[in-house]
């Protein structure tokens, strides 16, 4: 009996320890990724997320200035670049941190919008940057001004749609034009 005892003992002091690190584990987590906790402040955005903290930190802007648009739980990020000058648009797909840029198999991506109450749909077409990977492109282009033009329109909803390793993405683009000079020299 005494041996059982130990043992009965031994499993319930691992299992109150399992679920206890699981606990704090998951509810940090939860916690982290909740959306309540990016729209509790009614403070101006800082340099890097709200949601911030060191496990996920990513900056509040593209590498190439441009705004951030997430993918999945930040599996990815996608970086859209709105040049006015030339009316082009280019979607940069970033790693989870927003920092660095990976390359995908994909030869184009999608954006679509609602235009006057009605869907439209625009293709980015591939562009590798130096030192993507043969046959895959972390960049991706447009020069259709009208694309660029709805971006800025207000109620358009744009939403950018892209696949990455067979799985589909997609996003919510959100323009921000406070403080935000489109006259960047890229």
């Amino acid at each position: 009996m005494k041996f059982i005892s130990k043992t009965w003992m031994s499993l319930i002091a691992t299992t109150t320890f399992a679920a206890a690190t699981c606990t704090l584990v998951g509810c940090q987590d939860a916690k982290d990724n909740s959306p309540a906790a990016e729209t509790v402040s009614g403070l101006p955005p800082d340099t890097v997320d709200a949601h911030d903290h060191a496990a996920h930190a990513h900056p509040s802007e593209g590498p190439h200035h441009g705004d951030l648009v997430e993918l999945g739980n930040e599996e990815f990020h996608a970086e859209v670049v709105h040049s006015e000058d030339s009316g082009s648009l280019t979607v940069y797909i970033l790693d989870g941190s927003a920092t660095k840029p990976v390359a995908i198999d994909a030869t184009e991506l999608t954006i679509n919008v609602t235009h006057d109450g009605k869907p439209e749909q625009f293709i980015l077409a591939a562009k590798a940057e130096e030192g993507d990977e043969a046959g895959k492109s972390s960049r991706f282009v447009s020069d259709d001004k009208e694309l660029a033009a709805h971006l800025d329109e207000e109620g358009t909803s744009p939403k950018l749609v892209v696949k990455i390793d067979g799985k589909v993405f997609r996003g919510e683009i959100v323009h921000n034009h406070e403080g935000h000079d489109h006259g960047h020299a890229h």
